[in-house]
């Protein structure tokens, strides 16, 4: 059974890809990762927060160089994630020399700027490839979804400018019109779109009037998103395309594939049941395909995406139409 795959010009031995996520901090839990069957592995984000606020610290260093030690109470204190840039380029370091699968880097930020250069030093470092997340949430009023684009496709550029090595976009599905943006992107040359960023929401405490923040892990629910643009998208750009969010099963991830996922992404199936359900995703996703029948993950591709589908308006508006009629109120209701 081949379960080979070509992501961001990559040959992998399989679709399944472990997302960025805290379980690549420990070299060990890595290393079990690629032992269960892990194609390749995606690091945790460098932020633009983490590089301006290093920088920014360096230009205050400097600037009161003659200061004494106690003037360095005045500095404003730290906040934000607790890796700095350096760290950061260690563990792509570290994760190069100990792993035989390829090494994703990302880097997460969403205006231009400087920042940006460190794609370079990420790919100096041993990163194979590259997710640029461009996770935003847009709240100003006065800024249009065009200037958003617009930004976004600059930052893209300006990467591509600084690496020779492959770089995908991380997108989210806000986007008043994705399939054009979506374009936009492959014609600015990223070699793929990974589907979709999940924006963590928060809650509120309306006694203490203030707001929590909490992770929820995803679930299986999130997974038909992703299914309906992988399918739209699939056979209408060069980029590959990914899938993350909602794959929790041998099933979600043939789904995905089947819609035209070049490559699956798991992150919270991996923290809920360990580094070894890897292998049994895998290796149920290789009985099913000989129960059908498939040899190859290259003949399943697609199969279900909107150039391919049979009813190809279930992705469009009459899907919308007709699972609104289908419902029905309960007996007694």
């Amino acid at each position: 059974m081949d379960l080979s795959t070509r992501y961001l010009g990559i040959r992998l031995k399989s679709p399944l890809v472990v997302g960025a996520s805290p379980m690549a901090d420990d070299l060990d839990t890595l290393r079990r990762l690629e032992d269960a069957g892990a194609a390749a592995v995606v690091l945790p984000s460098l932020f633009e927060e983490q590089i301006t606020r290093e920088q920014l610290a360096s230009l205050q260093l400097e600037a009161h160089c003659e200061s004494t030690a106690e003037a360095l109470s005045y500095f404003p204190a730290a906040a934000g994630p607790p890796l700095g840039p350096e760290q950061a380029l260690e563990r792509i370091r570290r994760a190069r020399a100990a792993l035989a699968v390829p090494v994703i880097a990302s880097l997460n930020g969403t205006s231009e700027g400087g920042w940006l250069g460190y794609a370079r030093q990420m790919e100096a470092a041993g990163a194979d490839a590259l997710e640029l997340n461009v996770y935003a949430l847009a709240t100003d009023p006065l800024e249009s979804g065009e200037e958003i684009e617009r930004r976004t496709l600059a930052m893209v550029r300006a990467v591509k400018e600084e690496v020779a090595i492959p770089v995908a976009v991380k997108l989210s599905p806000f986007y008043t019109s994705l399939a054009a943006f979506a374009h936009q992107l492959d014609a600015a040359h990223v070699d793929g779109l990974v589907l979709f960023n999940r924006f963590y929401q928060p809650d509120l405490d309306v006694e203490r009037l203030d707001v929590q923040r909490t992770l929820h892990l995803s679930d299986s629910a999130e997974l038909p998103l992703r299914l309906r643009w992988l399918a739209i998208l699939s056979g209408r750009l060069k980029a590959s395309l990914a899938a993350t969010g909602g794959v929790h099963s041998a099933r979600d991830a043939v789904k995905a594939v089947m819609a035209g996922a070049h490559a699956v992404q798991l992150v919270s199936a991996l923290l809920r049941h360990g580094p070894e359900f890897l292998r049994l995703v895998r290796d149920e996703m290789m009985s099913w395909m000989a129960e059908q029948g498939y040899d190859s993950l290259d003949q399943m591709r697609g199969a279900l995406s909107l150039v391919h589908c049979p009813e190809p308006a279930a992705y469009e508006r009459a899907n919308y139409v007709q699972i609104l009629q289908t419902w029905r109120a309960p007996a007694g209701w």
